[in-house]
């Protein structure tokens, strides 16, 4: 019953991911840098955000099979139908918002920080579920495990090289910057920081209000 509680929590925390990663890409101040080139090829080719998000994520997670190899475990191929789930949630989320277009810089900025809120609360509760991780969080790991870096790092090089190559690609199609803005920097650090610090309050909930002992 647990088990099942805690695979609840993740499904609810990716679903509430991908409206964060919806609301982001709306303020049209660049796409979280995960999001970044899934995005910029959705402006270029016949397939939605949605859509390149698990044509992403499976290019990740076969990544992931040749860095582990013998290390790569069973359990780690449930990456594949949470990375559809994921894709078709981002698309739902971007279809509820097909209304929301910003005009104004400040209304655009205030979508965006309330994106990157609702993403952190999303990225908190995949930590909290602790059951299987996206893509993104997963290729990270299995590189820290194959060349023994640091997560935090690593991390920090994983999504600058996302960003830029999202930049990269974003030249060769509309010949200019597009899809990665300065949303994208704010995406990186905010999101991040919005995570740990439910998580940071949340153990001083715990601590401060100790559940009672069964007599």
């Amino acid at each position: 019953m647990e088990k099942v509680k805690r695979y609840v929590i993740f499904m609810v925390g990716i679903f509430i991911n991908s409206l964060g990663v919806s609301l982001i890409t709306k303020a049209n101040l660049g796409t979280s840098p995960i999001s970044s080139i899934p995005y910029v090829l959705s402006l270029n080719f016949p397939f939605s955000p949605g859509n390149f998000t698990i044509f992403f994520s499976l290019l990740l997670i076969l990544l992931q099979l040749l860095i582990l190899r013998n290390n790569f475990k069973p359990e780690h191929l449930l990456q594949v139908p949470v990375s559809i789930v994921f894709g078709y949630f981002i698309d739902l989320c971007m279809a509820l918002f097909k209304d929301v277009q910003p005009g104004w810089y400040i209304t655009k900025i205030l979508c965006l920080l309330a994106g990157c809120f609702i993403l952190g609360i999303g990225v908190y509760m995949e930590v909290l579920a602790d059951v299987v991780m996206l893509p993104g969080e997963a290729f990270v790991r299995a590189v820290v495990f194959r060349w023994k870096t640091e997560f935090g790092i690593t991390k920090i090089a994983f999504d600058i090289t996302m960003a830029v190559s999202a930049g990269v690609l974003s030249f060769c199609y509309e010949k200019r910057l597009y899809g990665v803005r300065e949303g994208t920097i704010v995406a990186a650090v905010l999101v991040g920081f919005t995570a740990r610090f439910i998580g940071r309050q949340q153990v001083i909930r715990r601590s401060t209000y100790p559940k009672e002992k069964k007599k």
